[in-house]
């Protein structure tokens, strides 16, 4: 027989508020066919994307979160001491310790939360959103902090004809605090590890300390360049389309909601394509809001489905109390989604 004491938290979570940061740098397509050989309307075509946003130095990963969770704090009527704990999910802080969630957490004045990064590409956000709303039904934290945040203009290589144009920053932030009937629907989410080269960092960073320049990936100048995100087109839009339409509905049957009843559809802003045939494939009924902030927005990985959410909230595309599905996919191959009541 056990000595231990059970755990003891909310019957259930919810997602209390909402915010978002853009850099205040807007860039049109014409900016990266200074660089490729395309056109305007070549980019809009295959991803649906018109203008993306760039971060100034200034703009770093810590201070698009800070400016992001601020409005998410203040929108769920709580202060930053509540805030028990902090999950950032991003591929683009390079230190490798200490997390960026830490530096985060202190300047917002959230005390001494529990804190911590997790990298999981751009499913990200609802792995951060299920840890989050376990924390709060375990008992662990009261309202916990989850962020989304990129800075992949660091990661873009604007010589790649495949990719110079997807990628964008941003930073989004959700609080999840408790509740006594259910907001958040169960998480359908995985990976498929033998897809992993199809989304990748094109070299390792312990590559440049090896100095073998045979290796690491050079500019048209024959200078090294740093490293980029890169992968295969058609191998993960198949994916996304096929696989993650299937997902999306597990996680529908899962909250036991129909098509029917939803209000929402939040997909990762990755690609126009992509999203409209996972409505089509998902046979989403018209009165269903589709978020497509990718047009001018661009992939931003991680941050791309909080950044979505909250500007159809504020534009009222979306209104508070709407029954919404979020999913998001990417590198790993990895996936997450759930169905959420928005704050």
């Amino acid at each position: 027989m056990s000595k231990i004491k059970p755990s003891k938290g909310a019957p259930y979570a919810r997602i209390m508020g909402v915010g978002g940061y853009r850099p205040a740098r807007v860039v049109p397509n014409e900016v990266i066919l200074e660089k490729i050989d395309s056109s305007d309307e070549w980019i809009r075509s295959r991803s649906g994307i018109a203008t993306r946003h760039w971060a100034s130095p200034e703009e770093t990963v810590t201070a698009m979160s800070v400016e992001a969770s601020g409005k998410a704090i203040a929108e769920a009527g709580i202060t930053p001491e509540q805030i028990g704990a902090v999950v950032v999910s991003t591929v683009s802080h390079f230190k490798q310790t200490p997390a960026v969630a830490t530096e985060i957490a202190d300047k917002i004045g959230a005390g001494k939360p529990a804190a911590f990064d997790i990298s999981a590409g751009c499913a990200g956000f609802g792995y951060g959103l299920t840890l989050a709303k376990g924390m709060i039904v375990e008992g662990s934290a009261e309202y916990v902090l989850v962020i989304g945040v990129e800075r992949l203009s660091d990661l873009t290589d604007l010589e790649d004809r495949a990719t110079a144009f997807l990628f964008g920053d941003g930073a989004g932030a959700v609080v999840v605090g408790p509740s006594d009937v259910p907001h958040i629907g169960p998480t359908v989410w995985g990976s498929e590890g033998d897809k992993s080269e199809t989304i990748k960092q094109t070299v390792p960073w312990n590559e440049y300390q090896l100095g073998d320049v045979s290796k690491l990936p050079l500019n048209e100048a024959g200078e090294i360049k740093f490293p980029a995100i890169t992968q295969e087109g058609q191998a993960v839009f198949r994916w996304a389309v096929f696989e993650m339409a299937k997902v999306a509905q597990q996680a529908l049957d899962a909250a036991g909601i129909t098509a029917d009843e939803l209000d929402v559809f939040i997909p990762h802003q990755a690609n126009m394509r992509i999203i409209d045939s996972m409505v089509k494939t998902l046979k989403l009924p018209e009165h269903v809001t589709v978020a497509r902030d990718v047009e001018t927005t661009g992939n931003t990985s991680a941050a791309s489905i909080p950044l979505a959410m909250e500007r159809l909230l504020a534009t009222g595309q979306a209104k508070s109390g709407d029954t919404a599905l979020v999913i998001g996919f990417g590198a790993g191959l990895v996936f997450a989604a759930t169905v959420v009541t928005l704050p």
